[in-house]
């Protein structure tokens, strides 16, 4: 970290948010799902999911007109193991959020519980929903759509979203297996990242209409919502090193996000209406319990994946290699390394937060 960047810590930046998202219209049970969703991704080191979303992402939508601050759960169709929910373009954190819960009280009764989601919206980091289940004892599946970014295999237009995949499930060690990745070999909050610390793109990361790699980082923010750059799926390009695996994962999340469901998928998810103006972006998801319990002991099966975790990172190693990680891993030890530091702000959030602060009217101290 460089001297620009100051720690602010995390219940404070949660109260931060929480406050902004009242201001904006959003009720407070709503809001404090909101900020706590956001807080717990930079409390993981998921800061391309975290505060630095919380203005572009979630506030400018807001006061764009584009994303409802009043948040409709509505069932509208359930049998004693599923749900389906319609959201109305509320906020996806908590329709995401109460969506698990059901599909947790479902597979506590039945052994495994199932929703999906229409017309929600950006739920953030998809470990949090995950993790709620395995905190009950369960596996943890939930999947989102979102715009399109990723092209297929030998396209290059935008078409699937950076679609998530995400499983959680609990061990015998400090953390849980945790497995929380886009399909594509990198996501948009990412770009956004590198944009906001100033840095050029890699190679294997987004590719322009001539298929060739792109590094421009600002200019593909824009270029992505314009058919002009898209993301390579996992495996990159073509199908020597497998992209058309991640491609086919890709698809696999979409419609498990939105047939189930009949949410909207790939264009249809676009934010540039054909007015050429910002239009709401009415996401699908899932969400899938599976209640260990039903299956075999929860502590033998706990000591199970522990197991399989801690062998695999007693294996052989690369040479030059130092450790060898698995899932969930990472996170949990920035976790214990930020726990009494707080958020990073670097210039940029900094800003982004001052003027939340300012037009929100908000009667609270920033630290910088």
């Amino acid at each position: 970290m460089d001297n620009d960047v100051t720690w602010w810590k995390f219940d404070e930046v949660e109260a931060f948010m929480k406050a902004g998202f009242e201001a904006v219209g959003v009720a407070p049970e709503v809001a404090a799902v909101c900020a706590d969703v956001l807080i717990s991704a930079d409390k993981r080191g998921v800061d391309s999911h975290g505060v630095g979303r919380y203005k572009p992402i979630y506030l400018d939508r807001i006061w764009a007109g584009i994303l409802n601050p009043k948040t409709t759960f509505d069932v509208v169709r359930e049998t004693p193991t599923t749900a389906v929910i319609d959201g109305h373009n509320g906020m996806g954190h908590y329709i995401a959020k109460r969506a698990m819960e059901l599909a947790i009280e479902k597979a506590e009764k039945y052994g495994i519980g199932m929703t999906v989601c229409r017309n929600s919206t950006h739920y953030g980091a998809a470990f949090y929903y995950a993790r709620m289940a395995v905190e009950h004892g369960m596996i943890g599946l939930t999947t989102t759509n979102a715009r399109p970014a990723i092209a297929p295999t030998w396209g290059v237009e935008p078409m699937l979203g950076t679609n998530p995949l995400t499983w959680g499930m609990p061990s015998d060690e400090d953390f849980p297996f945790m497995l929380d990745c886009a399909t594509s070999v990198t996501q948009r909050g990412k770009i956004e990242l590198y944009d906001r610390l100033g840095k050029e793109l890699p190679d294997g990361w987004v590719i322009g209409q001539d298929g060739k790699y792109r590094h421009d980082t600002h200019q593909v923010l824009t270029d992505l919502t314009q058919d002009k750059a898209a993301l390579t799926p996992l495996g990159g390009l073509g199908e020597d090193l497998g992209g058309y695996k991640g491609y086919g994962y890709a698809m696999v999340v979409e419609l498990l996000s939105s047939a189930l469901s009949q949410a909207n998928f790939m264009k249809a998810l676009a934010d540039i209406g054909p007015d050429g103006k910002k239009k709401p972006i009415e996401l699908g998801h899932s969400f899938l319990a599976i209640n260990i319990s039903a299956f075999c002991d929860l502590e033998d099966f706990k000591h199970h994946v522990g197991e399989v975790s801690r062998q695999l990172r007693a294996s052989k190693k690369a040479p030059g290699a130092e450790r060898i990680w698995t899932p969930g891993e990472k996170e949990h030890e920035i976790w214990l390394y930020r726990k009494d530091k707080g958020v990073p702000f670097n210039p940029p959030l900094k800003k982004a937060f001052k003027e939340v602060k300012e037009r929100c009217n908000l009667n609270i101290e920033l630290p910088f």
